[in-house]
């Protein structure tokens, strides 16, 4: 593997340089283990498929650190994009529907649904990975937007267990019943409480373990990398620590892999250490016009007031100057920054404005979001370092 450590950027129009994504992974999955014929990535054929995701872990920062981690280094056979914009709730559907969000619907870490989601009130934002109103600290939104309306498209993963397959969670028990976790995992599974390596690596192995009439698909999640390089940083000590104990994981998972068993590893994103903010709340002019402002620092959804979308595109643009990519919903559809399919559904519920960070500004806002504009490690951009994430494979 060879990827780029500078902040360059991977806009749509260098995706064909990466022309695999997180969507591709359940598609190949079906492959191998025989419900599908399989297109475009090869996993190896058997009956029992481990999925680890790793929150935050990112190509350019596995290669930049790799002595930390020779597991990883050694076990990586691809790059894959994770897809616009980078982030975990957007990345966790890409991957378990296994299509783009143009197609899924959950279009970034908060966004304004489309009417046909509400059940009551008025539209509001909803953050999808707290699956909350408003702001990550808001009220659920489970009644106000039920996942099986935000999320309609059938996926990946509902078809390995219409097929047969034996589905497996193991992830934290705390996960179980959220709105991110309704909408992301459909299909019918045991269901592993894991939170610690021991604890996702033992899970892992015992689903997959022992003779059974069925296939096997196991998803398991580790979160604790992506806290470290937000609280600290990526390339601290604190996260070098977490990334070591990851590499520890994957050995261990690798290491004790029954026959005909194949492990996948990869990431939601990767991340940049900010280093210049942008205040949305206090910066003159930007609310102007503006309904609501939703997304995250790296990526924004910006609402506009009716008729003063031209002049929001304006006003950001020009204060923002190279600071950021800033452009209407329609070229965000032109250029088909949510996948090359997006639904007139999704449509609605991008931004009248985008607006994309560049290099490693954040677009932050100190009264609404106050604990996220405290964080030092971002992601959702277009750098290498956020869109990139590796696949490992290991075969028992």
């Amino acid at each position: 593997m060879s990827v780029e450590l500078t902040p360059a950027e991977l806009t749509p129009a260098d995706w064909g340089r990466y022309p695999h994504t997180l969507a591709d992974v359940l598609p190949a999955v079906s492959g191998a283990l025989g419900v599908s014929s399989g297109e475009g990535l090869v996993v190896p054929p058997g009956d029992s498929v481990v999925v680890l995701l790793i929150d935050g872990l990112g190509a350019t920062l596995l290669e930049e650190y790799a002595d930390s981690a020779p597991t990883l280094r050694e076990l990586t056979a691809t790059t894959l994009r994770a897809g616009f914009p980078a982030t975990t709730a957007t990345s966790i559907l890409s991957l378990t529907v296994g299509a783009p969000c143009g197609v899924h619907g959950i279009i970034g870490y908060s966004f304004r649904p489309d009417d046909d989601c509400r059940t009551r009130g008025s539209r509001r934002v909803l953050n999808s990975l707290r699956w909350s109103l408003d702001d990550a600290q808001g009220p659920s939104a489970l009644v106000t937007y039920p996942p099986a309306l935000v999320r309609t498209h059938p996926g990946s993963l509902e078809a390995l267990a219409n097929e047969g397959v034996r589905v497996t969670y193991v992830m934290p028990g705390e996960f179980r019943g959220t709105g991110l976790t309704l909408a992301a995992f459909r299909a019918p599974g045991q269901y592993v409480p894991a939170v610690t390596p021991d604890g996702v690596r033992d899970g892992a192995l015992a689903a997959v373990r022992g003779h059974s009439r069925h296939r096997r698909f196991v998803y398991a999640y580790y979160s604790e990398l992506d806290t470290a390089g937000h609280i600290h940083g990526p390339g601290s000590s604190a996260w070098l620590e977490k990334l070591r104990l990851v590499d520890r994981l994957v050995a261990e998972l690798a290491a004790e892999l029954p026959s005909g068993t194949t492990l996948l590893v990869t990431g939601d994103h990767g991340m940049i250490t900010a280093d210049r903010a942008v205040d949305i709340d206090t910066a003159p002019g930007l609310l102007d016009g503006v309904e609501t402002v939703a997304g995250e620092a790296r990526a924004r959804h910006v609402y506009a007031e009716s008729g003063a979308a031209e002049d929001v595109l304006k006003a950001w643009s020009g204060y923002l100057g190279d600071a950021a990519h800033v452009v209407s919903r329609e070229q965000t559809l032109d250029e088909g920054w949510f996948g090359p399919e997006v639904t007139d559904a999704v449509a609605n519920r991008i931004g009248d404005v985008v607006a994309v960070a560049r290099e490693s500004v954040t677009l932050t806002r100190s009264k609404n979001e106050t604990m996220e504009s405290m964080m030092i490690g971002h992601h959702g951009a277009w750098t290498a370092a956020e869109q990139l994430v590796p696949l490992l494979v290991a075969q028992g």
